[in-house]
């Protein structure tokens, strides 16, 4: 028997609970997304545990708003108007919108455990200058700031689902940090021969 099977008879067993009736093979298990969609959809109850508290990094960079081209002779300064959205994403793809029972759950779990809020989508806009000298090109690139939360969602169900009357699921989450711009940055390159055919023309 492998570790995270004894934790789970442990835990089991602790909460005077265990499963009864033959062991399921794997073909008569049900993948991560059916157990998430019976999520308050089937369940007598469902809960998500986070493993600890949200972990806060950097995401891609990547550009932002239309590239400005200065074919004249002087230095030119720029104003690039942009807006950018990060969602979020998971461990098995599925969606974290207001249609699946999980949804609430999940979101209610974090802000209850930590006072933090979970946002399933941010849009950031601004208007960025950049100075870009004769012959070049400049363009605003933006780096979302991301938090990712681990965790198990328990869920009991009143009549056996797959021989089983509870059955856990482990869950990765990322989404934007509510109110964060991410990193900022302006650069500029030579226009390539194409470019300056394009817009100098």
């Amino acid at each position: 028997m492998n570790r995270k099977h004894t934790a789970v008879i442990g835990l089991l067993t602790a909460a005077g609970l265990v499963f009864t009736g033959p062991v399921a093979s794997a073909e008569d298990q049900p993948t991560p997304r059916e157990l998430l969609d019976k999520c308050n959809n089937g369940t007598d109850s469902c809960v998500f545990h986070p493993a600890g508290p949200p972990e806060e990094h950097t995401g891609p960079a990547h550009q932002v708003g239309e590239a400005a081209y200065n074919c004249t002779a002087d230095l030119q300064r720029s104003t690039v108007n942009w807006s950018d959205t990060t969602g979020e994403s998971n461990s098995f793809g599925v969606s974290l919108s207001a249609e699946y029972g999980f949804s609430e759950v999940f979101k209610v779990s974090i802000e209850t455990s930590y006072q933090h809020t979970w946002e399933s989508s941010h849009t950031e806009g601004q208007a960025t200058n950049v100075d870009v000298r004769p012959g070049e090109k400049g363009w605003v690139e933006r780096a979302p700031k991301m938090q990712k939360v681990h965790g198990t969602y328990e869920m009991h169900f009143g009549d056996r689902f797959y021989g089983h009357y509870i059955w856990y699921q482990d869950f990765d989450a990322e989404g934007p940090v509510p109110g964060a711009a991410g990193d900022i940055t302006q650069h500029t390159a030579k226009m390539t021969d194409q470019e300056r055919a394009e817009h100098c023309g």
